[in-house]
């Protein structure tokens, strides 16, 4: 048994995020009422401590400590409600007893992480300082072995899950006339693994001990033997209680690297406390946990019950006879499996039986809502803080976007000021390399005033707004100051391109002159068609932004004009004697080029059209062209379709050319992908004109058995792309053709619905109020001129 308080300090040895545990722990203090409690933990939070009571304050949170002079070196010491620690610390603030964190301090432990025999490697470096205290799925990385299996398989069970709910977590903590019991047996138990195993013999984990026994020395000596409580990973209690002199331990901590370091408190999220990494390691089911720990009695009702109405807010058909007989389940199933209280494994077989009907689906969302958690917790503006944090806090209040745990998407409209006010912070914090927000699609919006962003906010995202920090102390000047570096830094044409649209997105005037003379610089020295080719979309798309957001972007419209005519005289010869990889990727040169032009307004020293024709000049010459690969001279084809810049009698005779007997199979089916490819609308011109469906009929009919098997892969990939419907219509349009792929009858007389030969111009001008209205033009009589032989084409297709 333990040595009773009044003989010695009273060694509470816990699982960390542990509800058993932490309920034991506020049994054993309300029994023992120490005068100091010293806690499992990086001392540097003493001066943290007590934000603890403020009201603010709400788990689960964590301790954050960083390098000063390198924040991306971190450490998180995460605590829950049900966690020991933090019951301990409340316990100990709501009492006027002192806390004192004992465990080696973060000035250190962070200092470790340059060595990696004695770091403990963890991920985004959260497991500075902290070990896992024995409990299932933790692992002490110097024993090498789970020391609860052990206990578990000692005691008859599989499951170390399991069993540790078995005797702790279902156990009330204030049963018996002995609440210090427990942890006498968790205390001999571990003494017991110990002495079998070894202390583990890990350098970094002796040092902890060495400074946990002369803290644990110091605070016996000022309060008294028998006015202490520690609470602690049980794996430390034995060593707590070892004969080691204070000569041996400060020996050991001789020597010991250091970094100057800060602390705060952190919100952390039940997700984050699932990962199996950090502070205790993970635990399966902190929402689970978080249930019993709150639970005032019927933990498995209640527990029912919630699931009940998370199922009911999801439409699903559940009742309070569903919720009588999971309960009654649950219980049965732990009768018969010889367990003291239906735990979690119980639960979920009987919601998965009686409310899901035998579905794994609805208990994916129960595991991700209930079983896990969604919980983001809060901490008190006094907390500490690094400037750029405050100022991002401040932002985030302003324009009323609070973080949260939960994925969620949000739809910004531009032309608001608030909406935009939260688009610039987004890009800033992006461009800073804080994920906050991600773009997503619209909802079928191509609109230049509508953002889509998803947005999830994570604990470690205070990691990255500490090491963004070193480029300011607001997210203005920051992202100002980062991107004029990376403006400077940059050797490709497309990062500062692509540099140039962010800064547009997220509004940085004062950058947009260091990375517009860098673009310039680099576009003059950059002789390579395909980069400027890949450079120029994006600066097409930072000019159509800035015209929406009220930018000046005449430096960038100076700059992205030059590059289309460099782009214009080089793609000609670039495309080429190209083979079959470079001949794709100039493909999507050419789309993205041609998207470009047609935003890039005229510039002022150049007339109106100059540059489109131009374009268009080069268009022909590519489709034109022998020399160059037939996915190009396709495509070439069919943009000038597009644009009605070719006569659909001309698309024909060049398809006609290209698939004649003549061409190789293979580049005759490369035209095809060129000109019908893609997600481009090219099934559905092969829908509404038979002429070229006749071709292309013809041609494949007459490839050679020898080179049939060469194209297939490529035509495939070519008509794979159609939606199913065009797909059907096209086989249904061949199936309905004569054999050999002769003229075919004309719609009107086949019978088939669809278009015309020839454009009905009283059905096209049919649309013209449609676009009085869209284009806001209140006088119904004014006149709207239409170029006949290119827009009204447009209409009909």
């Amino acid at each position: 048994m333990m040595t009773p308080l009044r003989d010695g300090p009273l060694l509470l040895g816990v699982r960390h995020h542990g509800p058993g545990s932490a309920r034991a722990v506020r049994a054993a203090l309300d029994a023992a009422s120490p005068r100091v409690v010293l806690i499992e933990g990086p001392p540097e939070g003493d001066a943290l401590v007590s934000l603890a009571a403020d009201p603010q304050m709400r788990p689960p949170v964590a301790l954050l400590a960083h390098a000063v002079d390198d924040p991306g070196r971190a450490a998180f010491w995460p605590l829950a409600e049900f966690s020991p620690e933090w019951v301990a610390i409340r316990w100990a603030l709501t009492h006027d007893a002192p806390v004192r964190f004992i465990d080696l301090p973060a000035t250190h432990s962070l200092a470790f992480k340059d060595d990696s025999e004695e770091g403990d490697g963890g991920e985004d470096g959260n497991e500075a300082g902290h070990d896992s205290a024995p409990g299932p799925g933790d692992r002490e990385r110097a024993l090498r072995i789970d020391p609860l299996a052990v206990l578990a398989e000692a005691a008859g069970y599989d499951d170390a899950e399991r069993w540790w709910e078995d005797v702790v977590e279902h156990r009330g903590g204030t049963d018996g006339d002995d609440p210090f019991a427990p942890f006498a047996a968790v205390g001999e138990a571990m003494g017991a693994l110990r002495e079998e195993y070894g202390d583990g013999g890990h350098r970094r984990d002796l040092v902890r001990e060495a400074y946990m026994r002369l803290q644990l020395r110091s605070a016996r000596k000022e309060f008294g033997d028998d006015q202490v409580a520690v609470v602690c990973g049980a794996w430390h209690v034995p060593a707590l209680g070892a004969g080691s002199t204070a000569t041996a331990d400060r020996a050991l901590l001789k020597g010991l690297p250091k970094v100057k370091s800060e602390m705060t408190w952190v919100p952390w999220t039940h997700h984050r406390l699932a990962r199996h990494s950090g502070y205790g390691a993970g635990i399966d089911s902190p929402g689970w946990y978080g249930h019993l720990f709150g639970a005032p009695d019927r933990p498995v009702t209640r527990w029912m019950t919630k699931v009940a109405g998370l199922l009911r807010e999801e439409d699903q058909p559940v009742s309070s006879a569903h919720v009588i007989e999971a309960v009654r389940l649950a219980e049965t199933l732990a009768t018969m499996r010889g367990r003291p209280l239906a735990g979690l494994t119980e639960t979920t077989d009987a919601i998965r039986a009686v409310m899901c009907d035998g579905s794994d689906v609805p208990l994916a969302l129960i595991r991700d809502r209930l079983i896990v958690g969604d919980v983001l917790g809060e901490v008190p503006d006094s907390a500490p803080a690094v400037p750029l944090q405050r100022d991002l806090t401040r932002l985030q209040r302003s324009l009323r976007l609070k973080p949260e745990a939960l994925e969620r998407e949000v739809d910004l409209d531009l032309r608001k000021e608030t909406d935009a006010g939260r688009s610039r912070l987004l890009h800033r914090l992006r461009l800073l390399a804080i994920g906050w927000g991600e773009p997503a699609a619209g909802r079928g919006s191509t609109g230049t005033f509508r953002e889509t962003w998803r947005l999830r906010w994570e604990p470690e995202l205070y990691v990255r707004v500490a090491e963004a920090g070193v480029w300011g102390t607001t997210v203005l000047s920051a992202a100002t100051a980062k991107a004029e570096s990376q403006a400077v830094s940059a050797t490709a044409l497309s990062e500062v391109t692509a540099l140039a649209e962010q800064c547009l997105l997220a509004e940085l005037t004062d950058a947009l002159p260091v990375v517009m003379k860098a673009l310039a610089d680099r576009a003059a020295l950059d002789a390579d068609v395909g980069h400027l080719a890949q450079a120029l979309p994006a600066l097409a798309r930072s000019l159509r932004y800035g015209d929406v957001r009220s930018t000046d972007t005449a430096a960038l419209g100076e700059v992205a004009a030059g590059l289309a005519e460099r782009v214009c005289v080089g793609l000609p010869p670039a495309c080429a004697a190209l083979d079959a990889d470079g001949a794709a990727e100039m493909r999507a040169h050419l789309d993205g080029v041609h998207t470009a032009i047609g935003l890039l307004p005229a510039a002022p020293d150049r007339p109106a059209g100059d540059l489109s024709g131009r374009w268009v000049a080069v268009l022909r010459k590519l489709a034109a062209r022998d020399t160059v690969p037939g996915v190009i001279r396709g495509r070439a084809t069919r943009l000038l379709l597009d644009d009605g810049r070719l006569p659909e009698d001309e698309a024909a005779r060049l398809m006609g050319l290209a698939l004649s007997p003549g061409a190789p199979p293979a580049d005759a089916a490369a035209w095809i992908e060129g000109f019908v490819g893609g997600a481009s609308g090219g099934g559905m011109l092969l829908v509404h004109d038979e002429r070229l469906l006749a071709l292309v009929d013809t041609w494949l009919t007459g490839v050679p058995a020898a080179s049939f098997t060469d194209v297939l892969p490529l035509l495939r990939r070519t008509f794979s792309a159609y939606e199913p419907g065009v797909r059907r219509t096209l086989g249904e349009l061949v199936r309905r053709g004569p054999a050999g792929g002769g003229a075919r009858p004309d719609r009107a007389e086949a019978g088939i619905p669809g278009f015309g030969a020839a454009v009905d111009e009283t059905r096209a001008h049919a649309v013209l109020p449609v676009l009085r209205l869209l284009l806001g033009d209140p006088d119904p009589d004014h006149r709207i001129d239409i170029d006949h032989d290119n827009d009204l084409a447009g209409v009909a297709r």
